[in-house]
């Protein structure tokens, strides 16, 4: 008896959750079920206490072949009441929930990373890819412009002309340019791509939480922020900081640093779950 197999896969281990798009036989072209479960799975992963790192990558050696043009076009052309749900779903889970997601995020780049896949690719926070990984822009070859967020998310996070470049020529770049451009972090041969990848999210997850979080969005924000928006945006965000940081982070690596001088910013955080050593001398001075 056959199985079939869901669109979205999840993997835990040791506190990183990965979400698998799972469509190898479609080279994971997103499809509105994958849509629909993508958006679900990223909602609950973002309650689970468990899960402090989130992964986004594809099955069977692809990231994501773009939009399913059959299943997400076609096949809704004749329900717009379906159409308008689906694109608010597909755009939701794509760049609201992710762009704005309490919690650290890594796209892991493999093959084809196509169209439609540049908005998770870019929402997320951090993206390594495979030598091997082919990016392309390529809707203006098929009769349309990089719809839904994509061409304003290209030309807001790389150099403007090479936004243009890539848009209106539709060719496709590999993994090197996709990092010198800036649509990735760095790109890895493919046999070290999963020790870097654990290596990123192994370090993440040495900082401080609550500062990880507010630092990632306090970057995002201040993006579109003049100076002056900028100074106040800020110097709330450190004051909500800590009112609301179980670590206490301020005062913890304070203390490290000043009081029994086991800390040194500039070769990594400080020691994570000694929020009770500033208070009490004795903890500080072991």
């Amino acid at each position: 008896m056959s199985t079939v197999e869901p669109v979205v896969k999840v993997e835990k281990y040791n506190g990183v959750s990965t979400i698998i798009m799972n469509r190898p036989k479609k080279r994971n072209a997103m499809s509105p079920e994958l849509h629909e479960l993508m958006d679900k799975t990223l909602e609950e992963l973002e309650q689970d206490p468990d899960t402090k790192i989130v992964v986004i990558r594809g099955a069977g050696g692809n990231f994501s072949a773009g939009q399913d043009l059959k299943e997400f076009f076609r096949g809704m052309e004749e329900n717009p009441t379906k159409a308008k749900h689906m694109a608010e779903t597909a755009n939701r889970w794509r760049w609201e929930r992710l762009y704005n997601y309490d919690k650290p995020t890594i796209a892991v780049i493999e093959g084809y990373c196509v169209g439609g896949a540049f908005m998770q690719l870019l929402a997320t926070d951090f993206a390594i890819a495979s030598e091997n990984a082919t990016f392309s822009l390529s809707e203006v070859n098929w009769g349309i412009l990089p719809g839904a967020l994509v061409s304003k998310v290209v030309v807001d996070s790389v150099l403007y002309r090479h936004a243009l470049y890539y848009a209106c020529l539709g060719e496709a770049f590999d993994a090197k340019e996709a990092a010198r451009v800036g649509f990735i972090n760095y790109a890895v041969p493919h046999e070290s791509l999963e020790a870097e990848v654990d290596k990123l999210a192994d370090k993440l997850m040495k900082k401080s939480p609550a500062v990880l979080k507010a630092t990632k969005q306090a970057i995002r924000q201040v993006r579109t922020m003049d100076f002056g928006q900028a100074y106040d945006y800020l110097l709330a965000k450190n004051t909500a900081i800590r009112v609301d940081d179980p670590e206490k982070s301020y005062q913890t690596g304070l203390a490290q640093f000043v009081d029994n001088k086991s800390y040194k910013p500039v070769y990594g955080p400080f020691e994570l779950g000694t929020l009770l050593s500033y208070d009490d001398p004795k903890k500080s001075k072991k």
